[in-house]
């Protein structure tokens, strides 16, 4: 198996992960979306939920390749690598949520979005913080050592919530531990709001599991890069992931599946879910030599962060930017895509605008521009 094989199967996975963030993240209508293409209300799983883990998983399969560069490369520069990478995501969530930075008042003029009231926490600031508690792992432990050490971060994330949640339920939306930290640390003005209360799916405690999902992917791609050209390396981690998702599913019973408190079985389930599908791609891809479909997605997974910023920026835009009495964005389903059915036109709007990211990704791909930080 080469090396750019490997990155193909990579690039391929990372690019189904945009793809279907983008499908799920810009329905023509949240109201009538279909069921696969929403999140769990709270406990229980969907192909929606998988999305995000998928991402986290996917930067440390990229972190298996990078880490052989620093291999030569003396701590110092090594950690600014990582605090700059770490910052500049950070960052750029943030800045992605303040964004456009004013809105229209009740007079039809602009005004500036207060600081005071955006939001602190959220996708990609969970991706710069898993991120670099992955690398400084990684790059001062041995390899069972940080694997141990983030399957412990699992029970002890399921102990704080039994112990320091108030209320009779540890893993209530109001109450549980991961929410009072957040309110504590940040206050409500600047949790996420779209479940009509101040509760972040994102949040600061609920981070400490998702490292786990980045040190997996981590593992998952050394050991594809030393173990996946044979049959029998490439069946250990379907076997891997198998087996993750059976353990997921008896801890259910006591600490359950919820994409949005992050658990323990959560973290199980997608990151067996992941080893399953990085399986399947390895063997289509490497060793049926089937690559019909690979370039599309290959242009998501070659500018990954770009392509996700253009998504969430340009549909932030539509809904600024006003048609008559209404955001373009919801003027463009009511008047042109709602004439396909509520259903299917508000997934045909998610289609056409995931489309238009991926030309975007497909003109700086053509121009071999490659957005990194």
């Amino acid at each position: 198996m080469q090396p750019s094989l490997r990155f193909t199967a990579l690039d391929v996975f990372r690019g189904m992960t945009v793809c279907f963030m983008i499908i799920v993240n810009t329905p023509g209508n949240g109201d009538t979306s279909y069921a696969p293409l929403n999140h769990a209300r709270w406990h229980g799983f969907t192909p929606t939920d998988l999305v995000f883990p998928s991402f986290m998983f996917a930067v440390g399969n990229a972190m298996s390749f990078v880490m052989k560069k620093w291999v030569n490369m003396n701590d110092a520069a090594v950690l600014g690598k990582i605090f700059k990478r770490t910052i500049i995501i950070f960052l750029l969530g943030y800045l992605m949520y303040w964004f456009p930075f004013v809105h229209w008042n009740e007079n039809g003029g602009l005004s500036a979005n207060p600081i005071g009231h955006t939001r602190i926490m959220g996708v990609l600031q969970r991706i710069a913080l898993g991120y670099c508690a992955a690398a400084l792992m990684i790059r001062y432990l041995k390899l069972n050592t940080v694997l141990t050490m983030s399957v412990s971060f699992l029970f002890i994330y399921w102990l704080i919530l039994r112990m320091f949640s108030g209320g009779d339920d540890p893993y209530d939306m109001l109450t549980n531990a991961g929410t009072r930290l957040d309110l504590w640390i940040f206050g409500p003005n600047h949790l996420y709001h779209g479940e009509g209360v101040a509760f972040d799916p994102e949040g600061l405690l609920s981070t400490l599991p998702a490292i786990a999902n980045v040190t997996f992917g981590y593992a998952a791609g050394k050991w594809i890069q030393e173990k996946g050209n044979s049959y029998e390396g490439l069946t250990k981690l379907l076997l891997v992931g198998v087996t993750l998702i059976f353990l997921a599913l008896c801890w259910n019973n006591f600490f359950p599946i919820n994409k949005k408190l992050w658990t323990g079985s959560f973290v199980f389930l997608t990151v067996g879910i992941d080893c399953v599908l990085l399986s399947a791609l390895v063997y289509v891809i490497d060793f049926l030599q089937i690559k019909r479909f690979n370039y599309f997605f290959e242009v998501f997974g070659k500018n990954p962060l770009f392509v996700y910023l253009v998504s969430e920026l340009g549909a932030t835009l539509m809904w600024f930017i006003p048609i008559g009495d209404k955001p373009l964005y919801q003027w463009l389903f009511q008047n042109i895509f709602s004439k396909a059915g509520p259903y299917f036109g508000s997934f045909l709007f998610a289609i056409v605008f995931m489309l238009f990211c991926w030309l975007v990704g497909y003109i700086l791909d053509k121009k071999k521009i490659y957005v990194r930080v």
